[in-house]
């Protein structure tokens, strides 16, 4: 069997489109917590899981998640992932590179059809605003 590889040139372009989001004009990019441009994030990765045809998880807290599911009663989950928010002007990693890479293992996995023993979950934890004092 073949070992299964990263599709390179897709997470490239999900991070292009992802800091796309929130640019500005110096370079960098700005998702505050909650803020319109983190609305648009966190809706442009709802769709990238959908398209994927991963299962689309939103939980109480706000959190986001892709899940593929193992075949196996009872299997334990694999969390992995970051934030899709920034810190105002972070780079175009701050947080995405987290949630991106985890996103792209589980398509890689998807598609190299392996039957694994646990659920995978890439996650975009929610982070909120905090009162400055």
């Amino acid at each position: 069997m073949a070992i299964p590889k990263i599709n390179e040139p897709r997470l490239l372009a999900d991070l292009d489109m992802l800091s796309a989001i929130g640019r500005t004009g110096d370079g960098g990019v700005s998702r505050l917590a909650m803020s319109e441009a983190d609305v648009a994030g966190r809706e442009w990765f709802r769709q990238r899981v959908r398209e994927a045809g991963l299962i689309f998880r939103k939980d109480g807290a706000g959190n986001l998640s892709a899940m593929l599911p193992s075949t196996r009663l009872g299997a334990r989950t694999l969390l992995t992932g970051s934030h899709l928010d920034t810190v105002p002007n972070g780079g175009r990693f701050d947080g995405a590179l987290g949630v991106l890479a985890a996103l792209e293992v589980l398509r890689t996995i998807q598609e190299a059809k392996l039957a694994l023993p646990i659920h995978l979950e890439a996650i975009s934890f929610t982070r909120t605003r905090r009162a400055v004092c």
